[in-house]
């Protein structure tokens, strides 16, 4: 109706107040944790609320929140089009929600087609961008292949527990899972699908070229709503459907897991592009947070879930402060930083505490993140590889100090950077929360 009256300014003020709604709204559902009710009808087979998925949709939710308020600027000379990108985020969320409240893997396949079909469109947007086009593309056909393998999982799941019910499938996983290679099969390929979805190694190939290519503010969601989404789901699937073969399926995501952090830090050494290099950064929080879909055993709800909230603070802050400075440098390198910190060196602050809260340096909320999975790695037997992991963070510590270097030791340019008020909103209240949660993260923790 906004956009049919004419009325586009008030567009990104609605949803942002709808979704203070919703937020209102998902935060009432945790005194009342229980069997979705539509019209009467009992829906808990299909989707369940509880804790997990309250407290996950809570910071979707706001993460969502901090996009749009970006997007009213970033979309500023596409206002024709405005409502329609509006919608799709919109999607995306919807979807996300879904996702982190499944009970049916049948809701598990809708929810993600939910997020990657509007993602597929949104990174394809800029039409007269060839990088744009490719990125879309690429997504689009690497995706089809990931939701054909989850399918054909899912089928074969159900073909051996006679359900698609995760109560049910869990209770054949422990009964006769690991007696049915069927049903191993099955589980290998939808764990084999989520671990695209995520960019986990070796599947991770499609993720540097749509970050790179996507506009910037799609790239944003990408790394944070939907990459934090993707992980709830896939510890829901794992801790609610698959727990009685774990120890099939552990053996694999060790070795992913290993893989997906050392190949993450390693390349992004050698990115000078910025949003590839976060791509690279992105694939090994993967790896990082594969750790909590290990610790099932603990119940490393809690630490993943931090985690999630400390890394998409620091990563749409950091998003916050890149826009602006590669609207007005007309190129997306890390060397569009240089002499950032001369001429606005509260831009230079912002930036560098949420680079310093990607490699986990205290007293952000990023180093107790990583505290919190690699103590549960531990309690789980895992010491290998959360010391291999120990180490693959303090190789991460080099490339995001390449980003700081640039800004206080290059010289600087005369290009005039502005970020308008709303940016300067979001860097704030990112840098705020993740130093909030540093030093007080008892009000994240003790949700889960």
């Amino acid at each position: 109706m906004v956009e049919i009256l004419n009325l586009r300014k008030l567009l990104v003020p609605m949803v942002v107040a709808g979704l203070a709604a919703i937020f209102y709204v998902n935060f009432q559902e945790w005194q009342h944790a229980g069997p979705v009710v539509l019209s009467g009808i009992d829906m808990s087979h299909m989707m369940m609320v509880d804790h997990f998925s309250v407290a996950f949709n809570a910071i979707l939710i706001f993460a969502a929140a901090l996009i749009f308020i970006l997007s009213a600027d970033f979309y500023k000379n596409e206002e024709h089009h405005l409502s329609d990108y509006l919608a799709i985020l919109l999607f995306i969320l919807s979807g996300a929600m879904v996702l982190t409240s499944f009970s049916n893997v049948v809701m598990l396949f809708l929810g993600i087609e939910i997020v990657s079909i509007s993602l597929y469109i949104m990174a394809g947007t800029r039409k007269f961008d060839i990088r744009s086009n490719e990125a879309g593309f690429k997504y689009f056909l690497m995706g089809s292949f990931a939701s054909a393998i989850l399918l054909f999982g899912i089928a074969l799941m159900y073909g051996a527990s006679g359900s698609f019910e995760l109560g049910k499938i869990s209770a054949f996983a422990a009964s006769s899972g690991m007696n049915s290679p069927m049903f191993l099969i099955g589980a290998l390929l939808t764990v084999v699908a989520l671990l695209f979805k995520v960019a986990a190694v070796p599947f991770h190939f499609w993720s540097p070229d749509v970050y790179e290519g996507s506009p910037s503010l799609v790239t944003t969601v990408m790394a944070t709503l939907v990459k934090v989404t993707f992980f709830a789901a896939f510890y829901r699937l794992m801790s609610g459907g698959l727990l009685g073969i774990d120890g099939y399926t552990s053996d694999i995501l060790v070795l992913i897991a290993a893989a997906t952090m050392i190949v993450g830090n390693l390349i992004a050494l050698s990115q000078t592009n910025f949003k590839r290099l976060l791509a690279y950064s992105g694939i090994s929080h993967a790896g990082y947070m594969l750790l909590a879909i290990l610790s099932l055993k603990t119940n490393s709800s809690s630490s993943l879930f931090f985690y999630g909230a400390s890394y998409m603070l620091a990563t749409i802050g950091a998003f916050a402060v890149a826009i602006p400075v590669f609207n007005a440098m007309g190129r997306e390198s890390v060397d569009a930083f240089d002499g950032l910190g001369k001429k606005k060196p509260f831009l230079a602050a912002i930036l560098t505490m949420s680079m310093l809260s990607l490699a986990g340096i205290p007293p952000l909320a990023g180093f107790l993140g990583k505290y919190y999975i690699f103590s549960e790695a531990i309690k789980n037997g895992y010491v290998v590889i959360t010391i291999l992991a120990v180490l693959a963070s303090i190789v991460g510590v080099y490339y995001y100090f390449k980003v700081i270097l640039a800004m206080y030791t290059k010289p600087a340019d005369g290009t005039e950077i502005k970020p308008t008020m709303l940016y300067t909103l979001v860097m704030v209240v990112c840098v705020a929360l993740s130093l909030l949660l540093g030093v007080w993260p008892g009000g994240l923790m003790g949700l889960l």
